[in-house]
């Protein structure tokens, strides 16, 4: 694979030749939302291919979303589907991959379908890590597929970036350019609660400069407070920088979610955020601000520029207000209270408060360390002796 900003110019090369190929791999929730928002897009230029294993049920899928965007006269957009993909199975992706080429691949694919593995581990160990292993499972699969058939494809993966990428990218694997969701659920709610607070209606106009790993994603929005960490953040409006009490931003950031499938809706807006933000850039030659987990490779999430630096689009994390050792900082300690302790030549390793955690919680021993080419085993010892006894077997295995 050729370095991102290579591949951008290739998608640049795509996008003003008006044939955008976007290809979803893994067709559940997440996957479906993003299709029906591409759909909903009415661009002629954008043709979305479907990877699954069965087609029937994407079919179902992809049908329902195709006349359900008609009807509101706004799908322009072509659909393909491939089925019989098993993500096991590095080859038949890389065939997939060589067939479509696509300019976008978004991996939804899930370990451990129909299940938020959250629902098991907040409330017993407030803690996102231990099921690290389940998110590179898949992710590490299709980056090996992607280095075979050499695609000129930018990346976005939505499971757990903010350990997934930086665990690839130390075990010198190819690993995704974006992720998404997880920091940038945080940024609509910090916009509501300043716009608020300001009294101003215009709640889009409030620019927000921040950083926070996934514990923070998870600890601000359920429970409104930082766990006793301080966050870089700074909130403008009209270029203004406006200063608020961070406590009562994040007190009112606490707003009910669903907890079902139905909250995937977020996930899936970061992953055709992701993707219009480059495609815009591009039509517009305007840069676009994102909120990336797990970008470029580092440990966390930080602030992403999209745009053109020296005649050249590209894509860069924002240091215009906090400086890298500042978010850095922020992100180790966010992910140190998720149970991710350091990523280090391939491993991920694990805190001593998290396995004493899933010990007393689940009477499961963990390992210290999980070194990525045992993810395979260590995927299935999670998923029988803590997802299944936990769940009493009501979700789909792997």
């Amino acid at each position: 694979m050729r370095e991102l900003q290579e591949r951008l110019q290739i998608v640049e090369k795509h996008v003003k030749e008006e044939h955008i190929t976007v290809m979803i791999i893994g067709l559940g929730s997440v996957g479906t939302y993003l299709l029906d928002y591409l759909v909903s897009k009415s661009d002629a230029s954008i043709h979305i291919v479907v990877v699954g294993r069965n087609f029937e049920k994407m079919e179902e899928s992809v049908n329902i979303v195709r006349v359900s965007g008609l009807i509101r006269q706004l799908n322009k957009s072509s659909v393909d589907i491939e089925a019989g993909i098993d993500l096991t199975d590095i080859p038949s992706i890389q065939k997939v991959l060589e067939k479509y080429r696509p300019d976008f691949i978004v991996n939804s694919s899930r370990a451990y379908p129909g299940l938020k593995y959250g629902s098991i581990s907040w409330n017993q160990i407030r803690a996102y890590g231990i099921w690290s292993p389940l998110a590179i499972r898949f992710t590490k699969n299709i980056m090996e597929a992607c280095h075979l058939a050499d695609t000129d494809a930018v990346v976005i993966n939505t499971s757990y970036s903010d350990a997934v990428i930086p665990w690839l990218k130390s075990a010198k694997e190819p690993y995704p350019d974006f992720g998404s969701g997880n920091l940038n659920h945080l940024i609509p709610r910090i916009q509501f609660a300043a716009a608020k607070m300001l009294c101003i209606k215009d709640f889009w106009n409030i620019d927000i400069a921040f950083a926070a790993g996934h514990f923070h994603d998870v600890c601000i929005s359920k429970e409104g407070h930082t766990e006793g960490i301080e966050l870089p953040l700074k909130i403008y409006y009209n270029k203004e920088e406006k200063h608020l009490s961070q406590d009562e931003i994040f007190a009112s950031c606490k707003i009910a979610m669903p907890v079902s499938a139905q909250r995937n809706m977020m996930n899936a807006s970061s992953n055709y955020q992701i993707i219009t933000a480059i495609v815009e850039a591009i039509r517009t030659k305007k840069t676009k601000k994102l909120f990336i987990p797990g970008a470029f490779g580092n440990l966390g999430g930080y602030p992403v520029l999209v745009g053109y630096r020296e005649g050249n689009i590209d894509a860069w994390i924002d240091e215009s207000v906090f400086d890298m050792r500042e978010m850095d900082k922020a992100n180790r300690a966010s992910m140190y209270l998720d149970g991710i302790e350091k990523i280090r030549d391939g491993s991920l390793y694990y805190t001593d408060e998290l396995i004493q955690k899933v010990k007393k919680e689940f009477g499961v021993d963990m390992p210290k360390s999980v070194n990525i080419k045992d993810i395979e085993e260590i995927t299935q010892f999670i998923i029988n002796k803590i997802i299944i006894p936990n769940t009493k077997g009501e979700h789909c295995k792997a």
